[in-house]
């Protein structure tokens, strides 16, 4: 399982030109579910992205995570972190998981991120979505399970 998780000012996701999700400061988690993955991974990364400390603390240092600064996350499904670009200029997403356990792996993440206490949003799983954000710092983190 593969996030690319965002420190945002803000961040909002529109699907069919109607805005389904905003958020104001908080995480932006770009998630991937690939073959293999497991509700442990699932459980493991959320908990990972709650903990992560890129909030700056009172001395400006990145000390704070989502859960100390009381932010919001907004989750979003992203199956093409898994291209595999080895061969050619065209990806392949064979190491993407099949959408129905992808979904079933991504609402997990969701229930478990939101359980330890940080308020989830989320985009359309499947859908083609528009999502827009403000960088903060800008800071982007990469998190991915069986490392």
């Amino acid at each position: 399982m593969k996030a690319l998780i965002q420190r945002v000012s803000s961040a909002s996701v529109r699907v069919e030109n109607k805005t389904v999700s905003r958020i104001g400061k908080g995480l932006l988690v770009l998630l991937c579910v690939e073959k293999g993955d497991s509700e442990a991974d699932a459980a493991m990364l959320a908990g990972k992205a709650a903990r992560l400390r890129i909030f700056e603390n009172a001395e400006g240092k990145m000390g704070l995570s989502v859960l100390d600064i009381h932010g919001e996350a907004l989750v979003i499904s992203q199956f093409t972190l898994a291209a595999d670009m080895s061969k050619g200029n065209r990806p392949s997403f064979e190491k993407a998981e099949a959408p129905e356990k992808a979904k079933q792996l991504y609402k997990l993440f969701v229930k478990e991120l939101s359980s330890a206490g940080v308020p989830v949003k989320e985009g359309v799983f499947g859908a083609h979505m528009d999502v827009a954000l403000v960088n903060d710092g800008p800071v982007t983190i990469w998190l991915e399970t069986g490392e």
